[in-house]
């Protein structure tokens, strides 16, 4: 599986961006797929996923209310909608993709940038 991410860029505080993650492969619909950060000096995050089945969608508390994952198997594409960013959101944005749905994350998209300015 090769995965694709974009949508990142630069947005003022209480702005909104929405980045999306292309797969490859057949197998995309079996995948969990995730959405982790990592920002300057600080370790990654595990941000948000959804489940192969668009299922029980997992959030960190600090996006919850703020981000929404959701995914459309036709594009086989997961997308991450940001609202209310906060400069705190400042970090690149990786996609991923849980081949065994167990957390093993296997699969990783080559992140984009998201700022958020104050």
């Amino acid at each position: 599986v090769q995965l694709q991410a974009s949508g990142g860029g630069l947005v003022q505080a209480g702005g909104s961006l929405r980045l999306a993650c292309v797969a490859s492969g057949r197998t995309f619909s079996r995948y969990t797929m995730g959405w982790f950060r990592q920002a300057p000096g600080k370790e990654r995050e595990y941000v948000a996923a959804i489940t192969w089945r668009g299922s029980n969608p997992f959030y960190v508390d600090s996006v919850k209310g703020r981000f929404t994952v959701s995914r459309d198997y036709a594009k086989k594409t997961v997308y991450l909608q940001m609202s209310s960013l906060k400069p705190e959101d400042t970090a690149v944005y990786y996609c991923a993709a849980d081949e065994d749905n167990l957390g093993s994350w296997g699969y990783w998209g080559q992140g984009t940038q998201v700022t958020v300015s104050s």
